[in-house]
């Protein structure tokens, strides 16, 4: 098919590879501008942008896409399909209606569950025990859409959002790539009215540790919020981010360090923390982590 590929971050790489190693024709590659980025804050393509650049594609990132000159613009590709994940910016209803059979939209979610920005955090925050992947018809409301295809898998216990974001970016790569093979033999299933959700963006105000949570929400906080932004506590006035953890057996005053592990105590049970960073600083494993700051039993981890 000829298809316009419409994404941005490192989640989407994987399904413009893929579709193009499936021998469609990629007609255009639609990406967000390049942004400042690094210490000299110099603009910096996407990901989307520098492996497309490197597969010899055109690439274009209009600012919008609601002016007559850009709807016009993608209208002119002649592309029988757009496909979209994670591009960052609204579809007005005339580039939704351009490719001759529609937008399909990869959604790293069990839709109608975690519409919207942040599903791949909210499902593992929410403590979700599966989730996958939708390619969806796309219409005007937000992830509102039929599903053409769905795929589930299984959330790890001590799974990250990068970790699960890596699968789900391969899952959807290879959803895609199925989808459009049989694209004449799917039908769109509506979404049921029941079990909606928003996946909210994340705000950096929610990353902050309170560790007389139980232990459950702590976790699946400090893995969720794993890369990005942190979840964060404070030891003698310096910030640090827990990046990874799992659940423990222990009992104390919350926060309270109960072993040179860093297995903490929470409102119920402990959590131990596999994975810091201190500002400034590469994340480390907590053993190697420990070998510099030796946090020991009974010290006490705030989050304010």
């Amino acid at each position: 098919m000829r298809i316009v590929f419409m994404g941005t971050p490192d989640f989407s790489v994987p399904v413009l590879e893929a579709l193009a190693a499936a021998g469609h024709e990629i007609a255009a590659v639609y990406c967000q501008p390049p942004r400042p980025a690094g210490r000299g804050k110099k603009d910096r393509p996407s990901p989307v942008q520098a492996r497309a650049e490197q597969l010899g594609f055109e690439v274009r990132h209009p600012v919008s896409l609601k002016t007559p000159e850009a709807q016009a613009d993608f209208a002119a590709l002649g592309a029988d399909v757009a496909v979209v994940v994670a591009y960052g910016l609204i579809l007005p209803q005339a580039v939704l209606d351009a490719p001759a059979r529609g937008c399909l939209n990869i959604h790293a979610s069990l839709l109608p569950r975690w519409r919207g920005a942040a599903p791949i955090h909210r499902a593992i925050m929410a403590g979700d025990v599966e989730t996958g992947v939708c390619i969806m018809q796309m219409e005007a409301g937000l992830d509102t859409g039929p599903v053409l295809l769905r795929k589930t898998i299984p959330i790890g216990a001590e799974e990250t959002t990068a970790q699960l974001h890596d699968r789900l970016s391969q899952m959807g790569a290879g959803a895609i790539v199925e989808a459009l093979g049989r694209l004449d033999q799917l039908t769109p299933a509506a979404q049921p009215d029941e079990g909606v959700t928003y996946a909210a963006k994340i705000d950096k105000a929610e990353a902050r540790i309170d560790w007389s949570k139980p232990a459950v929400e702590v976790d699946r906080l400090i893995r969720g919020l794993s890369p990005f932004p942190g979840a964060w506590f404070e030891l003698d006035g310096v910030r640090i981010k827990a990046l990874g953890s799992r659940l423990a057996d222990g009992s104390g005053t919350a926060g309270e360090v109960l072993g040179s592990d860093l297995r903490v105590a929470c409102g119920a049970g402990a959590v131990v923390l596999t994975r810091l960073q201190r500002a400034g600083k590469a994340a480390q494993d907590t053993q190697v982590f420990q070998q510099g700051a030796q946090i020991g039993a009974g010290q006490r981890l705030t989050g304010e």
